[in-house]
């Protein structure tokens, strides 16, 4: 399997990586601000399981053509981006019916599996991820310590576990942010408002990022 100094090196700079905001990062902020700590969760949730199947494509395989073909890498960026820029559109426009949100005792099911659902999406098509697993992961494998593919599964687990514990830091901060605003409901329509307007301007800064050839 993976040597420990490899891993440790993998690790740290996955690390590096993760902390600095990046879409998956800046979505779960802007979950947290609109819907607070369990959506906030939810999210890294759905976050954390989009990023593995990315670790599991490129196990496989796959990673590798989405590397090489600016048509797939753009055309993933591209719907990723669009989806977070409707994502945030829908929070502006929703931005009204927070206070009644608050005021509910729990979620339905159905809301938070679509809460997931759309965490899931955002992490799958993350163009920083992406790029990282398929250029960077490989590299840590050692082809002379046993299976390629369990290696790069064990080293795409490690990122995760340092992903959801960083993610979950930032909702939960966000998340105590926005119960200050809770006691007004002018204040917490602006930060419904400034959630929706995070997603959206994410969504455009993904599109116009990214690789060039």
């Amino acid at each position: 399997m993976v040597s420990s100094d490899r891993l440790l090196a993998f690790a740290a700079m996955s690390f590096l990586l993760i902390v600095v905001p990046g879409p998956s990062v800046l979505f779960v902020i802007g979950r947290a601000l609109a819907q607070g700590r369990r959506a906030a969760l939810t999210t890294v949730a759905g976050n954390t399981l989009g990023a593995y199947v990315l670790v599991v494509a490129v196990a496989l395989g796959v990673g590798s053509v989405v590397e090489r073909s600016v048509l797939v890498f753009t055309a993933l960026k591209l719907a990723g981006a669009a989806y977070l820029v409707y994502l945030g559109v829908k929070a502006v426009r929703r931005r009204g019916s927070l206070r009644t949100a608050l005021a509910e005792a729990a979620p339905v099911a159905h809301g938070s599996l679509r809460t997931l659902g759309e965490g899931f999406v955002v992490g799958v098509a993350n163009p920083k991820t992406i790029v990282f697993f398929a250029a960077v992961l490989p590299q840590f494998v050692d082809r002379e310590r046993g299976s390629v593919v369990l290696q790069m599964l064990l080293l795409g687990l490690v990122f995760n576990l340092i992903a959801i514990v960083s993610d979950s830091v930032w909702g939960l901060v966000a998340a105590t942010t926005r119960g200050w605003f809770a006691g007004s409901p002018r204040r917490l329509s602006l930060v419904g408002g400034a959630g929706g307007l995070t997603m959206i301007g994410l969504g455009v800064a993904v599109a116009a990022t990214g690789r060039k050839d």
